[in-house]
Order: structure tokens, then sequence, then C-alpha cells
């Protein structure tokens, strides 16, 4: 009996299958050292009875398992007398293909390019320039479709609302502006109340309200405001911030989130704008808000298969089905990235303190994003680094170098495998998820890049800047 329960030992190795958020599948049990990635993908799917077997990747304390268990223990000298915890964690089952090469050069702006942003269903281009235009581009053609016209100043922000319906524009003068984006014609009269320029625009999720009507913008001026388009004008003030309102988002709950250089975020209810929570922990100017559910929220009903609805009911519908699963049991999770050179992971709707503090730039964070499946953390900062956190715990993962300049902006792969960013350097990079290296580097840009997207169907990337050219790139 001694003997076999020896045997037992040195060959079979006691694990854990968890999920990235803790939660135990099964109970633990031995499993043979031989055991691999593939063996595990079997028995988490037979675990979690999937009919369509679903593609996972393994995780022992931060590390993806990528050999059998027996050369990982070897190699990291880990005891096999503890219970061994195995995080596994769901991939995309389509796959994006690496952007490798640029398609399209196209002039049309006469300054500085400073947004670009894909419609949901990834099939319009829309992008903001100094030269107070904005433009929509037929990507099928890859020429200007049209050319709005209305603003006073550069236009410094955009935003799609989630059906793809409407875009709306806002400039360094303060005005906002709504375009029909099947005619470039604007919707109405420019909507005005901010007094100094708008610094982001937000939209209420499709899955909460179907047709889209309210968005929020974030002004220097202090405020943030929530307008509904088909009344055309502002419906509610949000006040309460003591300086310039940097960066807005709205979350999947139906709450707001603001982002302020008072070092504060304030996160309010949206049906009169009462102030719900304040999250303080920053040093220094709040410079940039991510949302877990981001990528589900921008996107609402549309996914890559181009899907198109013939209801705002089945769109609804559509999109909180998408929303919940994205989202399962855990909170909405928000990065905050400021001037202080750090991030905080907050879950608001739990608490107001932050889940944990992220340190390790030497410089202000300009932009941080989820990824589309909310497991990791990007983060842009003028260091010239881009990093990799755990979008769940917080906790660092990795550092992309190569940059020479700045980062200015990132965008995921609807797949969240790739990762893309644009610096003042003049280049486009492609970093790899997996392998934590540099998958390719776009240069082509005469200037520095200020604004990145990646389309939501994954085929194409988008990139403009201080050349006044939109550069489209392709696999």
């Amino acid at each position: 009996m001694e003997v076999e329960a020896q045997q037992r030992d040195v060959n079979n190795v006691m694990c854990q299958l968890v999920d990235p958020e803790g939660t135990t599948l099964g109970p633990p049990m031995y499993l043979p050292q031989d055991v691999g990635p593939q063996q595990l993908q079997q028995m988490v799917n037979k675990l979690l009875s999937n009919e369509d077997k679903l593609p996972y990747t393994f995780y022992i304390s931060d590390q993806e398992l990528v050999v059998p268990l027996e050369s990982y223990l070897q190699k990291n000298k880990v005891s096999v007398e503890k219970v061994l915890s195995i995080v596994y964690q769901p991939q995309a089952i389509f796959r994006i293909r690496p952007v490798n090469r640029c398609s399209a050069t196209i002039a049309g702006h006469s300054e500085a390019v400073l947004s670009v942003a894909f419609s949901p269903d990834g099939k319009q281009l829309a992008s903001g320039s100094g030269d107070t235009t904005v433009r929509l581009w037929d990507l099928s053609t890859q020429t200007p479709m049209f050319t709005c016209k209305g603003h006073k100043n550069w236009v410094l922000s955009i935003a799609w609302s989630p059906d793809g319906k409407h875009l709306v524009s806002g400039s360094k003068a303060g005005e906002i502006q709504c375009w029909d984006p099947l005619t470039g014609q604007p919707s109405g009269n420019p909507l005005v109340g901010h007094k100094k320029w708008i610094t982001g625009i937000s939209w209420e999720p499709v899955h909460l309200s179907s047709p889209c009507r309210r968005f929020v913008s974030s002004s220097k001026d202090g405020d943030a405001r929530i307008w509904d388009v088909t009344l055309r004008r502002c419906v509610i003030c949000l006040s309460g911030h003591t300086l310039a309102v940097t960066c807005v988002k709205w979350g999947g709950d139906g709450v707001i989130y603001t982002g302020s250089q008072d070092c504060t975020i304030k996160v309010w209810e949206t049906s009169q704008g009462k102030l719900i929570r304040e999250l303080k922990g920053h040093g220094h100017w709040v410079n940039s808000l991510a949302l877990s559910t981001e990528y589900v929220l921008r996107t609402g009903a549309f996914d890559h298969t181009g899907k198109q609805y013939s209801s705002a009911e089945e769109m609804k519908q559509v999109a909180l089905e998408r929303y919940k699963k994205m989202k399962g049991n855990a909170p909405e999770r928000l990065v905050s990235g400021s001037d202080d050179f750090t991030m905080f992971l907050w879950e608001p709707s739990v608490s107001k303190h932050p889940k944990t503090r992220m340190t390790g730039h030497q410089q202000l964070v300009n932009h941080v994003y989820f990824s589309p499946d909310g497991q990791w953390v990007a983060s842009a900062s003028f260091d010239k680094s881009v990093k990799l956190w755990n979008g769940i715990t917080g906790k660092f993962v990795a550092a992309f170098r190569g940059h020479v300049g700045p980062v200015y902006q990132i965008s995921w792969s609807a797949d969240s495998r790739l990762l893309l960013s644009g610096s003042k350097d003049s280049t486009l990079k492609i970093w790899d998820i997996r392998t934590k290296k540099l998958k390719q580097d776009l240069p082509g840009h005469a200037d520095e890049v200020f604004a990145v997207d990646w389309s939501p169907d994954g085929e194409k990337v988008a990139s403009g800047g201080k050349d006044k050219v939109l550069k489209l790139w392709m696999g």
C-alpha cells in the first residue's frame, strides 16, 4: 500500500482549476505530470459541459502554461506538496489576422488628424481634424465619402452611437454637432452649453436604451453634460468637479464616470444627475478612464460575423445578451490613468476604494484600455512604453518597449490577442499578447501619430496624425 501511495505522489500533482475571477471549477484533483494545455482544454470543456469545444489558455501564477506540467514544475522549482492553482481563460473562437501593410494613404484633411473611429459594425470610418471638419470614409473604395462642415474650431473628439445611427463630434470651441452618417449632413443645429473645449464623448449603451438617444460630453469647463439627440438639447448638467473634466465613460450599469484635473473620479446616476460616489487616490490629473466592458458597449449588437438588425428592439436584446455574457457575475471594472505616473483599478459598484494601485510607468499615463474580453489592461505612457496588466487583479504582466517617443493611443484587436500603439515617433506597432513581443512595425507616417483605431470586425486599422493623412492598414 505504501509503495502505491509513493508511486502516486511521484507522478501526479494535486491541481485546482479556477476561472480568472478565482471561482473554482470542480474539486481539486490529481493530474499526471505529463498533462499539458491540450488535455487541460478537454477537461475544462467537459467540466463546463460545453457542447461546442471552446479554446482556453492556462496560467500558473500569471505565467502561461505552454508545456506539460512536469517541465513547468521543474523549470520553476515548484513544490508539488501544495495544491497547484491553474487559471483557465477563455479565448475568442475567431482569430484576427495581424495587420502588416498600409493599404491606403488618404489625403483630404488640411490640418492634423486628431481622432479616428470605426463605426460599431466596422463598415464606416470617421476622422476629426484641426481643419474643423469631420470626414466619413468609404472603406470598400478607400475614398472620402462626406466632409462634414459646421464646426468653428478644431474637432477634438468623435463618437459613434453603438447602434451606428449617429456620429457626434466635439470641438475646441465647446460646441457639439450630431451628424447623419448616411448623408454626412448635420442633424439639427450645433448643441451649445459648454463654455470651453470638449475633452470626451460617450454614448448610453444600446442594451439600456434603443434606439440610441443620449450621450454625455466632458469639457475643460469642469462640467459634463447629458444630451438627447431627439430633443436636441442638454437634459442634465453634471457639475461638481472643481477643474477640467478630462474624460468620460457611460458604464454598462447605467452610471457615468468622469475623470478630472481635480484628481478625482466621480460616479453619477443618469435619471437626475445625482453624484453617487467619489473615487479618490490619484495625486495628479486623471487623464484616461477604461471600462472592462468597453468593447461590448461600443459595438452593442454588432460582432465579427457582420450580422445586421431590422429593429431597435432586436438590437437591444442582442446587445444585452452580449453584455451579460461578457460581464459574467463580476462587477464592472474601471481603470484610471494619471499624470502621477500611476493607475488604479476600481470596482465602483462595490467600493469607493481602489482594488489595487498599478505602478511602473516613469512618466504620465496618457491612455488606458481594456482588452475586448476584459482579461487585460494596456497603458500608454509618455515614457515611450506600453505596459500590459492583468485586467482582473491589476498585476503587472509585461512592458512593451520599442517606441522612441511618447505613446499617444492604443487599440485592441477584437480577439484580444494583439495590441496596437501609435506614437510621437511616427510609427504604429503591433504587439503579440501571448509572446509579449513586437509582432509588426508599421512605419509610413511622416510625423507624429495622434490617433489609432482597430475596426471591430478585425479587418482594418486606421491611423491619423500630424502629417494630415489618414492611413488604412490591412492583414
